[in-house]
C-alpha cells in the first residue's frame, strides 16, 4: 500500500520526536578539570571546554582545554572572597561578598584576559552580594542580601563597564529575617527581558521584574523559610511562564518536604512538586536543554539528583557533592565544588 507523501513525512517527524522525548540519562561520568584547595560557588562555562570560575582566597581564573588561566585578586592588601561570575563575548565578570563588595571587569579577546578593572564598589553594613548575570552583551544585573530595608540590586548597560544600584523605592520592602544565599550563582533567572530573584531566611519569595529590572514585584512561595538556613537556593525557568526553586534547609539536608516547586505563570504563583519524596536540600538547579522542561538536574553537598517528568520523580544519579551547575548543552554540563571543577557527562 502506498501512503501519500505528507503522511509519510508526518510518521518520520513523530518517529523523530518520540526518539528525542524518551532519551533519559541512567548515569553520569565525573571527569575533573580543575582541581585546587579552593570553594569554588560560581561558574560560567564558555564552552564544552573553556569555564570561567569565582572562588574565595581571591582566586579567579579561565580554565581552558583543561589549562588554568588564573589570577588572585587582593582590594587594599585584602584577599577577596568570589562567588559571583558572568561573561559577554568581550569579558568576564566577578563580584566579591561582604564589604566592600567589589565588581571587576576583566577584558577578554577570547584566549587571554587583556585587561582588568574595578566597575563597582559598594560599602557598608549588611553589603553581601550573591548572584551575577547577563541578558546580552550589554545589559547584566548582579543581587544581594538586603540593605536599607530592600533587596541589594545592580543594573548595567554598557557591558559592565559601569553599573547602578536600584532605588529601594522601585523594589518591594524585604521582611524581617529575609535574604539570600550565596551558594551557587543561581539567586537569578533570567529570560527575555524577565528576571527572576529568589531569597531565604525567614521568608522564601520570588521577585519579578517584567522590564529588565526597571520594576519589580514579589510573589509568596510555599518553599521551606522560617530558618536562618531555611527558603529558596537556586532558581531556573525555560521561558517566560514555566520556571523551578529549589532549596530547603541546609541544617536538615535531608529533608525533602516543601523543598522544590514549580510555576506556569511566570513565578507569580507555585506549586510543590515531589514533596515528601525525592531529593533534599540541593543548591543548584538547572532545566536539561532541549527537553522541554521534562528534564531537571539538581545538585548540592548531598549529590546530584534528576528529573525525567518536570520534577515529579527523582533518581540519584551519584552521591558526589557539588555547589554550582550549569550545562553546555543536553547532555555536558559544569559543575564546581570543594576544591575542584568537573564536567559532568550524562548518558
Amino acid at each position: 500500500m502506498r501512503y501519500p507523501l505528507t503522511i509519510l513525512l508526518l510518521v518520520l517527524t513523530l518517529i523523530g520526536c518520540m526518539s528525542e522525548d524518551s532519551k533519559e540519562f541512567t548515569r553520569v561520568t565525573i571527569e575533573p578539570v580543575y582541581l585546587d584547595s579552593l570553594s569554588i560557588r560560581a561558574i560560567e562555562p564558555l564552552d564544552a571546554d573553556r569555564v570561567w570560575f569565582a572562588a574565595n582566597a581571591g582566586r579567579v581564573g579561565l580554565i581552558d582545554k583543561g589549562v588554568p588561566k588564573l589570577a588572585t585578586i587582593k582590594y587594599q592588601d585584602s584577599l577577596l572572597n568570589f562567588r559571583s561570575v558572568a561573561a559577554t563575548s568581550e569579558a568576564a565578570f566577578v563580584l566579591s561578598i561582604g564589604s566592600p563588595a567589589v565588581l571587576y571587569r576583566i577584558g577578554f579577546d577570547g584566549v587571554e584576559a587583556t585587561s582588568i578593572e574595578e566597575v563597582y564598589v559598594e560599602s557598608g553594613e549588611g553589603v553581601f552580594y550573591d548572584a551575577m548575570a547577563f541578558w546580552n552583551d550589554l545589559e547584566g544585573i548582579a543581587m544581594g542580601d538586603p540593605v536599607d530595608g530592600c533587596l541589594s540590586i545592580i543594573l548595567t548597560s554598557d557591558g559592565g563597564k559601569s553599573w547602578s544600584k536600584v532605588k529601594c523605592t522601585e523594589i518591594p520592602p524585604i521582611k524581617e529575617g529575609e535574604a539570600a544565599f550565596a551558594a551557587s550563582n543561581s539567586n537569578i533567572a533570567l529570560y527575555g527581558q524577565q528576571a527572576w530573584i529568589v531569597t531565604g531566611g525567614n521568608h522564601a519569595r520570588v521577585f519579578h521584574s517584567p522590564d529588565k529590572g526597571s520594576s519589580w514585584e514579589v510573589f509568596d512561595t510555599p518553599i521551606v523559610q522560617g530558618g536562618a538556613m531555611t527558603g529558596i537556593y537556586s532558581v531556573d525557568f525555560r521561558d517566560g511562564q514555566n520556571g523551578i526553586i529549589f532549596g530547603g534547609d541546609w541544617e536538615q539536608k535531608n529533608g525533602n518536604t516543601a523543598n522544590k516547586a514549580i510555576s506556569s505563570d511566570g513565578g507569580k504563583t507555585w506549586k510543590l512538586v515531589s514533596d515528601g519524596m525525592g531529593p533534599g536540600y540541593r543548591s543548584s538547579v538547572r532545566y536539561v536543554p532541549g527537553t522541554e522542561g521534562r528534564g531537571i538536574v539538581a545538585l548540592g553537598s548531598p549529590g546530584i539528583s534528576y528529573s525525567t517528568d518536570g520534577g515529579e520523580g527523582w533518581i540519584e544519579l551519584s552521591d558526589e557533592g557539588f555547589y554550582a551547575l550549569e550545562f553546555v548543552n543536553d547532555s555536558l554540563a559544569f559543575a564546581s565544588g570543594r576544591n575542584r571543577i568537573v564536567k559532568l557527562k550524562f548518558e
